[in-house]
């Protein structure tokens, strides 16, 4: 009985997939980080599963969260600081090695990234909205892996997404993507 639970699970998935050409995945910072900075064996793990998924020609867009948690991690600190500029400060901290690690895990694959950082600000002007969709159109004509986060470093409240959920939703629509996958550990 289980085995055709399972089959049927794969059947379904394969049918609701068959017609999706762009992706939007969200993975949070809880997925892509552990007491020891980033879990590059997540970071990895996933990487395979939406490498496997541009070999079937579908447009994957990723955003990813995890520069707080990993500048956290790398400075030493036990919680996020309190202030804006305390924030901004360990993103700035953590993003080069986010993003280093996603670049290490998709070369394995043959596969190039770009980095995107944007805040809701874009969105509201008519001209950062269109230069950041041509330029991600562009990336994925180009095979290359957009990698979206939130411009932690310039980001005050005002502009804040609140989180890279917001922000993936955003990206969806932005990109007429036909799915969004989150990847997170909360409820």
């Amino acid at each position: 009985m289980k085995a055709e639970t399972e089959a049927d699970i794969k059947d379904t998935r394969k049918t609701f997939l068959k017609g999706v050409r762009r992706v939007v995945v969200k993975v949070g910072s809880g997925v892509l980080t552990g007491k020891d900075g980033l879990n590059r064996k997540a970071i990895r793990d996933l990487t395979d599963d939406l490498c496997a998924l541009r070999k079937k020609n579908v447009e994957v867009i990723l955003v990813s969260s995890g520069a707080i948690a990993s500048g956290l991690k790398k400075i030493g600190l036990e919680k996020r600081p309190d202030t804006i500029s305390g924030k901004q400060a360990v993103a700035a901290v953590g993003q080069p090695s986010l993003m280093m690690a996603w670049e290490k895990a998709f070369e394995s694959h043959g596969q190039k990234v770009a980095q995107i950082l944007i805040t809701r600000d874009d969105f509201n002007h008519r001209e950062r909205y269109l230069n950041a969709r041509n330029t991600i159109f562009t990336l994925l004509a180009w095979k290359i892996v957009p990698i979206i986060n939130e411009n932690d470093t310039v980001v005050v409240d005002e502009i804040k997404f609140g989180d890279n959920d917001n922000l993936s939703a955003m990206v969806t629509s932005l990109m007429d993507a036909q799915l969004l996958v989150s990847l997170t550990d909360l409820d």
